[in-house]
C-alpha cells in the first residue's frame, strides 16, 4: 500500500449513485474547495459494510457542518449500489443514504489509492482530502474491522483547527481542546499543563 498523505489525491471520474438515486458521473475535481472523506469498503450486500454506511449517513449533517463531502467507493456496479439502497435495512440493505456510492468496477480507484485486497475487493480505506485536493489522513483496515465514524469527524476537526491556528493537535485531541504551539517552548508549556491527563 502506498502512503498518500501529503500528496495530491489521485483524480477520478466514475459513475456513482447519488443520494437522490440518480446515476451519473462523479469527479473528485468537482469537490475542490471542500473537504472530502473518501470511504472505501469491500462489497455491497456484505456484513460490516452496512453498519459503516448507515453510521456515515446518520452523521451526514455533521460532515456537512465541517464543509466535508462524503464519497463511498466499492468495486460493485452502480446498479448493484442502487439495488442495495433499495433494500430495506431490516433485510440487510442500507436504505436511502444521502451521499454518493461510486462504482469502481474496473478497480482503478482501489489500485490508485493502494487499497485493493488480494481477493480484488477494497480494504476499508479512509482518506481525508483537504480543500486543495491533498490527502491529509489515510487509514486502512481489513474487512472484519469496522471504522469509528466519530473519530473521522474528530480528525476533520483536528485538520481544520491546525489550518486555522497553526497549532498541532496532541493525543486524544477533541474540538475545544488546546493545541500545541509547534516549538520546544510550546511543547513544554503544553506538557506542563496536560501530561498527567494524557
Amino acid at each position: 500500500m502506498s502512503v498518500l498523505v501529503g500528496k495530491a489525491a489521485p483524480e477520478f471520474t466514475l459513475n456513482a449513485v447519488y443520494g437522490d438515486n440518480q446515476i451519473k458521473p462523479l469527479a473528485l475535481a468537482d469537490h475542490r474547495g471542500r473537504y472530502v472523506l473518501l470511504f472505501f469498503y469491500p462489497l455491497d450486500f456484505t456484513f460490516v459494510c452496512p453498519s459503516e454506511l448507515i453510521a456515515l449517513d446518520h452523521r451526514l449533517a455533521e460532515f456537512a457542518k465541517r464543509n466535508t463531502d462524503v464519497i463511498a467507493v466499492s468495486i460493485d456496479s452502480e446498479f448493484t449500489h442502487l439495488a442495495w439502497k433499495n433494500t430495506p435495512i431490516n433485510h440487510g440493505g442500507i436504505g436511502q443514504v444521502g451521499y454518493p456510492l461510486v462504482a469502481d468496477i474496473k478497480h482503478t480507484l482501489c489500485q490508485a489509492y493502494g487499497v485493493e485486497d488480494s481477493d480484488g475487493t477494497a480494504l476499508r480505506g479512509s482518506f481525508l482530502i483537504d480543500r486543495a485536493g491533498v490527502v491529509q489522513h489515510q487509514s486502512v483496515n481489513n474487512a472484519s474491522l469496522g471504522r469509528n465514524i466519530d473519530d473521522l469527524l474528530r480528525l476533520i476537526d483536528a485538520l481544520q483547527f491546525n489550518e486555522e491556528h497553526g497549532d498541532a493537535c496532541p493525543a486524544g485531541w477533541q474540538k475545544g481542546d488546546a493545541g500545541i504551539a509547534q516549538s520546544p517552548a510550546g511543547v513544554a508549556a503544553y506538557l506542563a499543563e496536560n501530561a498527567a491527563g494524557l
